[in-house]
């Protein structure tokens, strides 16, 4: 009976609302069956981490959840920050536990940078607001690149001097680290072999949105707008990070008396549309990723995905 190398962890992929979590649960209950070999979620959601925002963050429930492990979901405080760094060790933390017990890895969310930086081991350098602040002076990029390229010619040749951003970061970490910005790694930019098996899930733009509108209907019913009242009266408030979380802000606006429900709504929605498509753009830069149709039968797409995976 063939199983899953357990060298390898799959990592699954996609838009938001495109069903992700659903197909990794199905292959979850699938794979028992077709190995002997269990498994266990690992969530790579930079919102779904924090506490007291899984309806509004569509955490599976316990229900959907069943016997299959669900990790770094409603572990971090609202009030605290969880950077990319911080949410790296913690689900390498669980990866590792996860190996030593011989069950498999399903990395599943939908956090582009997250999942970067477990899947190619990257460690962002820090982040120097001072020295940022000072950069951003000069309104002249390219005279911010030929300062770059004095300093780390390798990071300069990297990028367009007229990419500002790209520019300004760069020079951050020079000045602010002390070391350069390319020895930090080749950055987003290059796709190494890695092992994972990664699943990207697809949807035509008009199923998304049904799918995104239908979803925000159903959170609503599930209590969303409770979970962010309670949310408003804790004292300790949420941290600049959760606060950005897709439609916390909006049904905030209308608890505040800023605006209707109506619009709170039309709002989440339109920026979760336009949220997903950015997804979709950082995905589809990585040529390590198979793509799926989600539409597919869910135990169906779950069949083909343990087939690749065993491939």
């Amino acid at each position: 009976m063939n199983s899953v190398p357990r060298r390898t962890s799959l990592v699954v992929v996609g838009p938001t609302a495109s069903g992700k979590t659903a197909l990794a649960l199905e292959i979850a209950r699938q794979l028992p069956t077709a190995s002997g070999q269990s498994v266990e979620l690992i969530s790579v959601d930079s919102m779904a981490v924090y506490r007291g925002m899984a309806v509004g963050t569509a955490a599976p429930s316990e229900a959907e959840r069943g016997d299959v492990p669900v990790h770094l979901v409603g572990v971090i405080n609202p009030e605290d920050e969880c950077s990319v760094t911080e949410f790296a060790r913690l689900a390498s933390e669980q990866q590792r536990r996860i190996s030593s017990s011989g069950a498999a890895t399903i990395l599943v969310g939908g956090t582009g940078l997250y999942v970067r930086a477990l899947v190619d081991g990257l460690v962002p350098p820090g982040r120097f607001p001072e020295v940022l602040e000072a950069l951003e002076s000069d309104p002249l990029t390219e005279s911010l690149h030929a300062r770059l390229a004095e300093l780390d010619p390798v990071a300069a040749s990297r990028m367009e001097p007229t990419n500002r951003r790209r520019v300004l970061r760069a020079l951050e970490v020079c000045i602010g680290s002390g070391r350069p910005f390319s020895s930090f790694g080749p950055g987003l930019t290059e796709y190494p072999a890695v092992p994972y098996v990664q699943i990207g899930l697809t949807v035509d733009r008009p199923d998304l949105a049904d799918r995104i509108s239908a979803r925000l209907q159903q959170q609503l019913a599930d209590g969303f707008l409770a979970e962010v009242a309670a949310l408003m009266e804790r004292p300790q408030g949420w941290s600049r990070t959760a606060s950005q979380a897709l439609g916390y802000r909006e049904l905030a606006s209308h608890l505040s008396g800023e605006c209707s429900l109506e619009s709170a709504i039309e709002l989440t929605v339109l920026r979760t549309r336009q949220f997903a498509v950015r997804q979709e753009r950082w995905f589809r830069r990585d040529p390590r990723i198979q793509w799926l149709p989600a539409q597919t039968p869910l135990a169906d797409l779950a069949s083909e995905v343990l087939a690749r995976w065993n491939g």
